[in-house]
């Protein structure tokens, strides 16, 4: 075996001879130890080099511009310059939070002695002022997408009769643990799903997304990857990029052609590697509500054996149900072999309360990939299917109740409704000159954008008409997420109309500056750090929190305090 080798080689043999002669040549005037020492030393900076050139999380581009940015921001004068721009933005976003409870305190300990029933439902009214109840016109996107007063009852009522059960504990409340593997049941079979089909009951779309990406991650990592990357439309929901971050996965986004606002489905497969763990598709997508080619994606992950995850999170109880509300749509869930998983949300369009959304498997296999077990505790061995332990059973009781309550009609009539709202919203926006539809709009989001003139100028004056709509980036636009109180009769006509009147205005003047949030939103798109944005985002989060009582005399018309009334002492 030997002499073969010798012989494969022998052509080699001068070059080797070569080498073997230069490194001698090298080395001759070092002593052992420097030999050690140098090999060591080029050793990790080689292997430093490595990393940096081929990190596995970030792109070398990504990771190049955050560490200029992170360098030019030690430089003192722009320290000062940052910081000021911060405190204003910070001093701003407090203001915009307070304005809705101003003149209120705030309580910022418990009361010496607990409230009445009285007064605390007179406390509960007060809080309950404090918020607009203009959804209820249909003048708000999204957001809330039935509150029929009926429902609503429904609800209430149910929530009461479950309100202390926790599924963390089957065996003490088998009706919810019963309750969730039907709702689980009813929603594998809305999606066509078999026997074999499984899932959870989840807090929501982000969580229902992060579980199916941690089940992705572990199928990847027991076949040796270290870091699994998943693969996603530049269009698909932030949720994969928090499942990245706190999963140490690497994410990659792929571009959507820029007519059909599907995602490039060559692009995709270019990106497929060995370390990809899951090709993702939306249906539809939120920002401009665009079914992605989920078939072509979905054969991409058969031919490759790769898992396919479809986020049906926005229309989860609207697209299945499309063919018969009389709007054909191509086949999207378990109907196509290459689909291993679909998230929807019922606290959408199922109207079920927020909090519950359910995440869905093609089999057990996969699955049982995100649970999390721990045997070892000293507390006794420890369960659990989701991100939570306990988990509020009365959500998923009132969850239950809902989809028993609509029924597979109602859910019909829902969707023939919403999807007619929303295909006659974009198609008389699409005569108005000066206004973009992206795509082709079919289930229940109207993306619109503006060859013209600034869209967040149109942005501004429909807030200015009571209109509550989401700003988008990447391009500039902004949507309308149709919903229930959209369906009402004249509330589609009455935007049609808004639309048509701010435009009308902006095109006597179409290259004028955008002022107001508009301004601050185009603002932030501009911004190449794109670390600031999230320290401004960060500025937002902790307004959340903000319990400063803000004096009277500064925020309320005459100068006279509001109070609210708590006894005890307890907004001190």
């Amino acid at each position: 075996m030997s002499d073969v080798i010798k012989t494969a080689l022998s052509p080699l043999t001068p070059v080797l001879q070569s080498c073997k002669s230069f490194v001698n040549s090298v080395c001759k005037d070092l002593e052992p130890w420097q030999i050690v020492l140098y090999t060591c030393g080029t050793t990790v900076v080689v292997l430093s080099l490595r990393d940096f050139l081929f990190h596995e999380d970030e792109t070398l581009k990504k990771r190049t511009v955050r560490g200029f940015f992170r360098l030019v921001k030690k430089i003192p004068y722009v320290q000062r310059k940052i910081e000021a721009e911060m405190s204003k933005a910070r001093a701003e976003i407090n203001d915009s939070m307070n304005k809705a409870v101003c003149g209120t305190l705030y309580i910022q300990r418990l009361p010496a002695e607990g409230l009445s029933e009285s007064e605390l439902m007179e406390q509960l009214q007060r809080y309950k002022k404090l918020a607009s109840d203009d959804w209820q016109d249909g003048k708000v996107s999204g957001t809330v997408y039935n509150g029929e007063d009926k429902l609503t009852q429904l609800m209430a009522k149910t929530y009461g009769m479950f309100a202390w059960t926790n599924p963390l504990h089957p065996d003490v409340f088998p009706d919810i643990r019963k309750m969730e593997a039907e709702v689980v049941r009813m929603c594998c079979g809305m999606f066509n799903g078999d026997s074999m089909t499984s899932g959870s009951v989840t807090s929501g779309g982000t969580e229902s997304i992060m579980l199916a990406c941690l089940a992705y991650r572990s199928l990847a990592r027991e076949r040796g990857v270290k870091i699994p990357e998943m693969i996603v439309p530049h269009t698909a929901h932030a949720a994969f990029d928090k499942a990245a971050e706190f999963f140490h996965m690497k994410i990659t986004h792929i571009p959507v052609d820029p007519e059909t606002r599907k995602v490039d489905i060559k692009a995709m497969k270019r990106a497929i590697s060995g370390k990809t763990c899951m090709l993702v598709a939306s249906a539809p997508a939120f920002p401009h509500g665009i079914i992605d080619d989920v078939q072509a994606v979905a054969a991409l992950g058969e031919k490759y054996n790769i898992p396919v995850h479809v986020d049906c999170c926005l229309g989860g109880f609207l697209v299945p149900f499309m063919d018969k509300a009389g709007y054909p749509v191509d086949p999207f869930d378990f109907r196509l072999p290459g689909v291993t998983s679909i998230s929807a949300d019922t606290h959408k369009y199922g109207y079920a309360p927020k909090g519950s959304s359910v995440i869905l498997y093609r089999n057990r296999n996969l699955h049982r990939r995100q649970f999390f077990v721990q045997p070892d505790w000293t507390g006794g061995i420890y369960a659990s299917p989701t991100m939570a332990g306990s988990r509020a059973g009365a959500v998923i009781a009132a969850c239950w109740a809902t989809l028993m309550y609509f029924g597979q009609k109602g859910y019909v009539e829902s969707t023939r409704s919403i999807c007619a709202t929303t295909r006659y919203i974009a198609q008389e926006l699409g005569k108005i000159e000066g206004i973009v539809i992206f795509g082709e709009p079919k289930v229940n989001v109207v993306g619109i954008g503006s060859d013209r003139f600034n869209v967040f100028r149109l942005f501004e004056m429909l807030v200015e008409k009571k209109w509550i709509l989401n700003s988008l980036q990447f391009p500039s636009s902004i949507h309308l997420c149709v919903t229930k109180p959209t369906t009402k009769e004249g509330v589609a006509d009455q935007f049609i109309a808004d639309v048509k009147d701010s435009v009308a205005e902006i095109m006597k003047n179409p290259t004028a500056d955008c002022g107001g949030a508009g301004a601050i939103y185009g603002m932030a798109q501009s911004i190449p750090d794109r670390t600031l944005v999230n320290e401004i985002a960060g500025c937002f989060l902790e307004a959340c929190y903000n319990t400063t009582n803000t004096p009277a005399a500064e925020c309320t018309p005459n100068g006279e305090h509001v109070a609210n009334g708590l006894p005890n002492g307890a907004a001190n």
